[in-house]
């Protein structure tokens, strides 16, 4: 059962890991800049959040464990029902639709916005501390 103070950082948490799913979908964008016919994806944040905290049309999906050794799986199943291939912008004589300049300029946009979501929680992580130490 969550106690008040994990329900604190729910938004938080599953923001940061919206963002690195992100930053993988970028960068792998950017790795297969020379690949051909490869098409560009990212991730709706919006979507990809409210799937990633359950509240999604359905809720999150289970998967279905056969024996109780197996692991149970840690999220990422919501996550790829929000990624979707990037709109074609100009595509290369290859097929491949990786456009560099809007592959860096989101990449960069997303790295300030994990280091701000990182900045947040650990200030939140502080302002609890103190709280508890009667500071």
């Amino acid at each position: 059962m969550p106690t008040p103070l994990d329900r604190l950082l729910d938004l938080p948490q599953a923001a940061l890991g919206v963002r690195a799913t992100r930053q993988q979908a970028l960068a792998s964008n950017i790795a297969n800049v020379d690949t051909p016919h490869f098409k560009a994806r990212d991730l709706d944040f919006r979507s990809a959040l409210q799937s990633a905290m359950g509240g999604s049309v359905g809720g999150p999906v289970e998967l279905a464990r056969t024996s109780t050794r197996h692991l149970a799986a840690q999220g990422g199943g919501a996550l790829d029902q929000s990624m979707m291939y990037r709109t074609e912008t100009q595509s290369s004589v290859d097929g491949n639709t990786v456009d560099m300049d809007v592959e860096r300029a989101a990449f960069a946009e997303n790295s300030v916005q994990y280091e701000a979501l990182l900045t947040f929680i650990s200030g939140r992580l502080r302002t609890m501390q103190n709280a508890i130490q009667g500071q």
